[in-house]
């Protein structure tokens, strides 16, 4: 649709009175088709939505915020967006959000800085947002004071249950459990545990799920090795566990650390699985290796993000109460394990 006057169409912002006035219907019906409400006629809104499309006409959104009290739109805060894990977690929110017509506002925190629930809900309140999400891969200082702002549902991605907020994520205790299962009924109790760095909440929950496996058997847990959760720093652990003639299985908290585990122990004369066998988690490893043989455990990080948005949504309702929601791992078999050596 063009200008009458200039023969060019209208630039900048397209007003519903242009509308109303190309349409031939009042501003009223305007905003009605605009706002999808009822008592406006097939016809009459077809005439209106046509003559929208031609004008390039876009609804004003904080009118409609003002008028429903939403601004249809779920905030994200998280730290280093390319650390493993994030990206999955992002499609299921993404997904989710989707489902039910929200966009994702998201803001990646500076991870240079030490992790602030406050400062992160303090940025994030400042944009249209109906809910919030903030991903957390280590304990903030503020955790146990944190109080989320008054109207803002505000759910925590981490494994610590939080007495206001709800709580998501992939049971890093439970996938110790699975591996700690899978090798015990393969005679393994000597199993050594090489974590990632203190400061991380996987690792930690990980390591304590191995050392109760362990207890509920009556085995005395050796001291863990650390490492950064790459290959290299796996490659260390492992040719430092080399010579411990004892144990018959190596647990490592991540698959790139399992893998340099693997590489020391065989550079070292080891054979995997014949003398140790190794485990990882996260499975992250099988879009780049070839014939990847790690056995290891996978978690459903979409089903994360989405159970995220769906509580966060949730928690706009009055009655709602905090929860701590865990999403199962699947164990992924392969063939660096097999019977303990006798």
């Amino acid at each position: 649709m063009q200008d009458e006057k200039s023969g060019r169409a209208p630039a900048g912002p397209v007003s519903m009175a242009q509308v109303a006035r190309v349409a031939g219907v009042s501003q009223q019906t305007v905003s009605r088709v605009a706002n999808g409400l009822p008592n406006v006629s097939e016809r009459t809104r077809e005439r209106v939505l046509l003559a929208m499309e031609e004008l390039g006409f876009r609804p004003n959104f904080a009118g409609r915020s003002l008028r429903s009290g939403r601004y249809n739109s779920v905030g994200l805060a998280l730290y280093n967006v390319e650390q493993f894990g994030n990206l999955g977690t992002i499609k299921g929110v993404l997904s989710a959000a989707g489902d039910v017509g929200c966009a994702v506002t998201t803001v990646e925190m500076d991870d240079r800085a030490p992790l602030s629930l406050a400062e992160a809900t303090r940025r994030m309140a400042g944009l249209p947002i109906d809910a919030l999400v903030i991903s957390m891969s280590l304990k903030s200082d503020d955790f146990e004071d944190f109080v989320p702002q008054p109207g803002l549902s505000t759910v925590l991605l981490t494994m610590y249950e939080h007495p206001r907020c709800t709580t998501v994520d992939s049971d890093q205790y439970g996938c110790s459990t699975l591996l700690m299962d899978h090798l015990a009924a393969r005679g393994h109790r000597e199993v050594r545990f090489v974590g990632g760095p203190a400061y991380s909440v996987d690792s930690t929950f990980r390591e304590k799920g191995w050392r109760d496996a362990l207890a509920a058997r009556g085995v005395d847990a050796a001291e863990p090795l650390r490492g950064d959760w790459t290959a290299d720093s796996g490659y260390e652990a492992g040719a430092a566990l080399a010579g411990d003639a004892a144990m018959t299985a190596v647990y490592a908290a991540n698959d790139q650390m399992a893998l340099g585990v693997v590489e020391a122990l065989r550079d070292a004369g080891r054979r995997v699985p014949e003398d140790v066998s190794v485990v990882g988690v996260d499975d992250s490893l099988r879009d780049t290796v070839p014939h990847v043989g790690l056995t290891t455990v996978r978690f459903d990080l979409v089903a994360r993000g989405r159970a995220a948005v769906e509580q966060a949504l949730l928690g706009t309702a009055p009655s709602y109460r905090p929860r701590a929601i865990r999403i199962p791992p699947t164990l992924v078999e392969r063939s660096s394990v097999a019977e303990a050596r006798r």
